[in-house]
């Protein structure tokens, strides 16, 4: 008997759970967990100079942030930047990694709705209407 459910297909995304197991072992080693995040992903909310590049690096750690949720769809926190506090919201899907300031030891995420990587393309073929090369001989 097969259920559905049981492949990959049919499975809700690993990516909340790795990141609420990493973040906990960063805390557990004493290290301070940091974000890597996507800002330009749809639903991202970040205070505008906070990103760089399109991308906007988070401290997580409990003594920066007030509310941490890591949830199975956001992670939702309160962080001042400048001195001033301000409401995150960053869909899950947009977490490239989860990292250890002081080491960089974590997990990156693949590109969350990214088609397959495509197979490598093959070798470049003889035109067909060249002349056929001759083969080289080594006496």
């Amino acid at each position: 008997m097969t259920d559905d459910k049981t492949g990959a297909a049919g499975m809700t995304s690993n990516r909340p759970y790795l990141l609420r197991a990493i973040y906990d072992w960063i805390g557990d080693n004493g290290m301070t967990p940091y974000l890597l995040v996507d800002a330009a992903w749809p639903g991202v909310l970040v205070p505008p100079q906070a990103a760089k590049d399109g991308r906007v690096v988070l401290n997580i750690a409990m003594r920066a942030v007030v509310g941490l949720d890591l949830g199975k769809e956001w992670v939702r926190f309160n962080a001042r930047f400048g001195g001033v506090s301000h409401a995150v919201e960053v869909p899950v899907g947009a977490v490239l990694a989860i990292y250890a300031q002081e080491n960089g030891q974590g997990m990156m995420f693949p590109a969350e709705g990214a088609p397959p990587p495509s197979p490598p393309s093959p070798a470049p073929t003889a035109d067909a209407d060249a002349p056929p090369k001759k083969a080289d001989t080594f006496a």
